[in-house]
């Protein structure tokens, strides 16, 4: 298990304008297409898996570049463009924040249902790093977000972030880049 590194983020509050978030997932989506189609979808996996080179990212796609809100903004600013796409790009992203992180072991099953690849397995997988972080890695911290980006030839990366507990909602202090890890089978 491979892990490519942490970002603490100051918590700030406040939604994306609609007009940011679509111009996030148009800019989003170009970028994510050009290097999947220039280099390799395991590319950009390694890329998103980086926690620098993701705060560049979202700053390119016009949030601060010390928002708490990135992670969020721009994984659901790509699941929203690139899906729509996934089966020519061959990159799928699951989950989100909240109630949508609950829905990833389901969304992968239909993934896997889509690509061949073993949906069950990644669905597994989904639970069991969610569960670790949740209890080991994120000690102190629960988790409030949880993305898993595969390729169509079952590499992928988790995206979870968490908050700490011992503080009231108007004072969480996210871990917007808790922890990023690639996998290969």
């Amino acid at each position: 298990m491979k892990r490519s590194g942490t970002a603490d983020l100051p918590l700030h509050y406040g939604h994306v304008p609609l007009w940011l978030a679509e111009r996030m997932s148009k800019l989003g989506f170009a970028i994510v297409e050009t290097i999947a189609m220039e280099f390799s979808t395991a590319e950009v996996i390694s890329k998103l898996s980086n926690p620098f080179w993701f705060q560049s990212f979202g700053a390119v796609m016009g949030m601060d570049w010390h928002s708490s809100g990135i992670t969020t903004s721009v994984l659901g600013a790509l699941k929203k463009s690139v899906n729509p796409h996934s089966k020519e790009l061959g990159i799928y992203i699951c989950g989100g924040k909240g109630k949508h992180s609950m829905a990833t072991p389901q969304e992968l099953l239909f993934v896997g249902e889509k690509t061949g690849l073993d949906g069950i397995n990644l669905a597994c997988c989904s639970r069991l790093t969610a569960k670790v972080d949740n209890t080991a890695i994120q000690d102190g911290f629960q988790l409030y977000q949880h993305n898993f980006i595969v390729d169509n030839k079952g590499q992928w990366a988790c995206y979870p972030a968490g908050n700490e507990s011992e503080f009231s909602n108007s004072q969480k202090i996210p871990l917007a880049f808790a922890r990023f890890k690639i996998f290969y089978k």
